[in-house]
């Protein structure tokens, strides 16, 4: 499969058990909804918590996903702080039938330009598909090098950079940086405005909760014919009112998408303490849909 061919990827969660263990009949049913929009799959993000699993965790949830031979393309994140952990993480990945990664900054130790080109080089050569860079400073602790992107470009296997520092200025600086490659919007919110500077598409933690109909905002941002920004930047914005994925996975186990609402620690699904606002963001996006596809009949 061929990853550019696909506008919005879906940040999927991963949904646990009360005990703790991947529910995995769970994750299958967001995995089959996710394919039924036609969204690229990305597993084992910072919205999947694949920091807070352990490795034989980790390796599960790859494996189980493949195993359902989805006809939308798989994408693994990669990221920590440890080289020699990430380069053990891809050469497991590349026994897989995946289609690309997400290599997210280092984490904490905050690298200069130089050290994130080394760091970013040694994973790409590690690898033999598709790679998204990921800016991301909130988690991170430090925004990814403009001049360490310039340099990866003309790595054979530079494919694209997920941004998500929440800034038109910052996007509009990656865009240049990547020289005519693809620039994803990591915030849901922005997408909008990331659209009208050239992003190629999404990368989604509202997808989980809205697939088909955030695969029509995304849709819609691209060709120009977007008209309901506010109520999309409330709903998308509903998601983050405690970390994310809390609030999405709250809305998911409302819907009955999920059967539990449990966090990986450190993340708790008691500091989400009331659902209304995404119960809120859920009428709205509805309402929206319906409109959108009952227009002309």
């Amino acid at each position: 499969m061929n990853v550019q061919n696909y506008s919005l990827w879906t940040a999927v969660v991963t949904p646990l058990m009360d005990n703790g263990s991947v529910d995995f009949e769970s994750l299958t049913k967001v995995v089959r909804e996710q394919e039924a929009a036609d969204n690229g799959l990305l597993i084992l993000g910072s919205t999947a918590e694949a920091l807070n699993l352990n490795l034989k965790t980790r390796k599960a949830i790859v494996e189980h996903v493949i195993g359902m031979q989805p006809k939308t393309p798989i994408m693994v994140g990669v990221g920590g702080q440890m080289l020699e952990d990430q380069l053990e993480w891809t050469a497991y990945l590349e026994s897989q039938k995946i289609h690309g990664y997400l290599m997210v900054t280092p984490l904490y130790a905050k690298p200069g330009p130089k050290g994130q080109y080394e760091w970013f080089k040694a994973l790409m050569d590690s690898v033999t598909r598709p790679v998204m860079l990921y800016n991301v400073p909130g988690r991170s602790a430090v925004a990814m090098s403009t001049e360490a992107v310039s340099r990866l470009t003309t790595h054979k296997n530079f494919w694209s950079i997920k941004e998500a520092s929440g800034s038109v200025d910052k996007f509009k600086e990656f865009v240049k940086a990547a020289n005519g490659k693809q620039v994803f919007c990591g915030d849901d919110a922005l997408m909008p405005d990331f659209a009208r500077e050239g992003a190629a598409g999404l990368v989604s933690v509202a997808s989980n909760a809205w697939p088909k109909e955030t695969h029509l905002y995304v849709t819609q941002c691209l060709n120009k014919t977007f008209d309901a920004k506010e109520l999309w930047t409330r709903a998308s914005n509903s998601l983050f009112v405690v970390s994310n994925p809390v609030p999405v996975k709250r809305l998911m186990f409302e819907r009955g998408t999920i059967r539990s609402s449990r966090m990986a620690a450190p993340l708790h699904h008691e500091d989400m303490i009331s659902a209304a606002p995404v119960m809120e963001a859920q009428e709205a996006v509805s309402r929206w849909y319906k409109s959108m596809t009952t227009e002309g009949k």
